[in-house]
């Protein structure tokens, strides 16, 4: 292609003086007018709007936001060493095992056992942390674990933290070893800071040491809790002001079978105690296969109210409604049983649990959540530190199930939730696509159950947001509200590793908004997905927020997020083009609402287009205006462009004030952009 100057001179020469060959937007026709009606407010904007969907994929958990440094500190997985390397130096380490005899507790079963020959310094064992061990200079960490001595001469271990090239870090010694269990604390502070540093534990001199529960904690976590969660990546999260939290996935909610099924019962109480799962995302992917990717439940449902509550947003656990992933083995709980005593709830002639079983743990989650001290589960919630209720107000009753099959098991379940709690709002599924026969039939259906909310999901190519943008205007204003549970656009294909989070798929992801935020009426809930991915350890992308084992930046996804979520406002404001032109059209996309609390019209612009763009906006009705407002812009020239670790904020917000002479005036949209405009302005 020839450069623009030069394409001109050769059409002047050629006799073309007219200016019919520039592109339309860079003409000077007079700008599109917006017609904000400030002084017909519609619906109101749910408090919860724009929040935050997490889920244990891309070592979102452990490695991730749970900043345990040790990779299977209990040798509990079912490949007992997963992270493990024995050292056998010139010391002779004959026994390397994981055993089992008088383990620690009943729910701790295994541990390893060392034994060397003759004294040195090089048996032992080193751990390679999750994609190796983020470390800081001069932070403290404390190393703790379980030890016993068995016959010899060892008295002592030896705890080396080293770098990733085996240089040494910090070095300390656990000493008074004794024939019992006994658990050793101590601090660890680095002399340098390193991304893939692993720990060493060596015996001093001959013997036999068995050992269990190994952690190396960072002291700087959330608030400083002793089990908290990683600083910089909750940080992230708090800044957005979600809504809500939605937890803990995804469909490690169902699991491959039922028996991988996330059971929250038993991610709750002592930390050292909780039994660790399969990833049901380890093998997903041949083309990104995890094999050492497994569920410690360091973080549990406690750890995830606590951080609703941490972060402002209203926790949303999802429960199993009695049927692993539909992808994988389809497996099915057994609708009910009539057995009584101990065998309540199971089926009387396989022993599986029946329906009956996961209703009961959604009504004790409820209990967990909400009940007094004298109640058999809130008294495990006040036990770990919360005498406080954390206030739960809605559950999601099976993640992405459809067919006949989920809504049969749908209807039982939720009328039993009712029956015992009738203010808990259900969140019901319209199955992994939003459109087809399975989407229409289940939609149906639960309109006609009187559903509260229907949870959709979307990926797709970033076109297909922008051409839906229109999606929820023509959906009933009568039936369930929706809750747009997941949704990111997919540069190349849903699922390819190849996926970006390119600006292009967020800046289409913003214009699919402004159809949600104009229709917020039907609209409650909103979550981009997934929220969380490690750099070296990731199965699916394109994703919300990337980390490695230091850092972390939000993507051009987050930040549309983000700017959604900080100027949701509280009631929709119609908007008008002319000719009542459908929003998108020319690929401008509008929508408007008004904030009660600050008394501003926030007014929210998408221009996907490689031209700047001048529109005349008309707050209609708008009194006692500001004389400048306050813009947002959000916009790259490359929609290709995206956000790094070495450049976190590439495409980031930029803020500027602009003059408001009257209640219509002209404002430029650059190209590619997502404008946020705020002004004073009441009806």
């Amino acid at each position: 292609m020839l450069p623009l100057p030069t394409f001109r001179v050769r059409l002047l020469a050629a006799g073309l003086t007219g200016l019919s060959w520039l592109p339309a937007a860079a003409q000077t026709a007079a700008p599109t007018t917006i017609t904000v009606q400030v002084n017909k407010p519609g619906g109101a904007v749910s408090k919860n709007m724009y929040g935050l969907f997490f889920e244990d994929i891309n070592f979102a958990a452990d490695g991730g936001l749970y900043p345990e440094l040790v990779k299977n500190k209990s040798f509990e997985t079912d490949e007992h060493l997963v992270g493990w390397k024995a050292l056998r130096g010139g010391a002779g380490l004959e026994t390397y095992a994981v055993l089992t005899q008088q383990p620690i507790s009943a729910t701790n079963r295994h541990f390893v056992r060392l034994n060397a020959r003759v004294a040195g310094p090089d048996a032992g064992m080193v751990n390679e942390g999750f994609r190796g061990m983020g470390v800081k200079q001069n932070a403290e960490y404390t190393f703790s674990l379980y030890a016993r001595k068995g016959p010899g001469s060892v008295n002592s271990l030896t705890v080396t933290l080293e770098s990733e090239k085996g240089q040494p870090l910090a070095q300390a010694q656990v000493s008074g070893l004794t024939s019992e269990w006994k658990k050793y604390s101590l601090p660890i502070k680095p002399s340098a800071t390193d991304a893939k540093a692993h720990l060493k534990i060596t015996l001093d001199g001959a013997g036999t040491v068995d050992v269990d529960v190994v952690s190396l904690f960072p002291k700087d976590t959330w608030n400083n809790r002793p089990n908290g969660l990683r600083p910089d990546l909750v940080q992230l999260l708090k800044d957005m002001q979600p809504g809500f939290l939605r937890f803990p996935g995804g469909c490690i909610v169902e699991g491959r079978t039922l028996a991988e099924r996330y059971q929250w019962k038993k991610t709750i109480g002592d930390v050292a105690s909780r039994e660790p799962l399969i990833n049901r995302w380890n093998m997903e992917f041949k083309h990104r296969s995890t094999p050492d990717y497994y569920q410690s439940f360091g973080l549990g449902f406690f750890e995830y109210f606590q951080l609703s509550e941490d972060i402002g947003a209203e926790p949303l656990p999802i429960l199993n409604v009695g049927m692993a992933c539909q992808f994988n083995s389809a497996e099915l709980a057994p609708m009910s049983s009539t057995a009584g005593g101990p065998n309540a709830g199971n089926d009387p002639n396989t022993g599986d649990p029946t329906l009956d079983t996961f209703i009961q743990d959604a009504i004790d989650l409820i209990e967990f959540a909400n009940g007094p001290a004298s109640s058999p589960w809130g008294a495990k919630r006040v036990a770990m530190g919360h005498p406080a209720p954390f206030n739960l107000k809605m559950i999601g009753i099976g993640n992405e199930q459809w067919g006949p099959q989920y809504l049969e098991r749908y209807e039982p379940f939720a009328k039993a939730v009712k029956a015992k709690y009738p203010n808990i709002q259900i969140v019901s599924s319209a199955g992994p696509s939003p459109d087809g026969e399975l989407f229409d039939k289940a939609s149906k259906r639960l309109g006609e159950l009187n559903a509260e909310y229907v949870d959709e999901h979307y990926y797709a190519k970033p076109e297909w947001f922008r051409e839906h943008a229109d999606r929820y205007d023509k959906y009933s204003r009568k039936g369930p509200k929706i809750f747009a549970g997941e949704y990111a656009a997919q540069s190349v294909a849903i699922g390819s590793p190849d996926n970006k989070n390119s600006w292009d798929c967020a800046l289409s992801e913003a214009a699919f908004m402004t159809g949600l935020e104009r229709n917020a009426d039907v609209v409650g809930m909103a979550s981009y997905a997934p929220m969380l991915a490690h750099v070296d350890a990731w199965q699916w992308t394109p994703n919300m927020i990337w980390f490695d084992n230091l850092n972390s930046y939000g993507t051009t996804n987050y930040y549309v997020q983000k700017l959604y979520a900080l100027n949701k406002g509280t009631t929709i404001l119609p908007v008008q083009l002319p000719g009542n032109a459908k929003n998108g059209q020319d690929n401008l996309f509008v929508s408007a609402v008004a904030d009660n609390g600050t008394g501003e019209v926030v007014v929210k612009l998408v221009n996907y287009s490689p031209e700047a763009r001048t529109v005349k906006v008309n707050l209609a009705g708008a009194k006692k205006l500001g004389k400048t407002g306050k813009a947002t812009v959000l916009a790259s020239p490359d929609l290709q462009a995206q956000n790094t670790l070495e450049q976190p904020t590439n495409v980031a917000p930029k803020e500027s004030e602009f003059k408001v002479s009257s209640a219509i005036f002209d404002y430029t949209l650059a190209p590619n952009s997502f404008t946020v405009l705020r002004v004073a302005g009441k009806k």
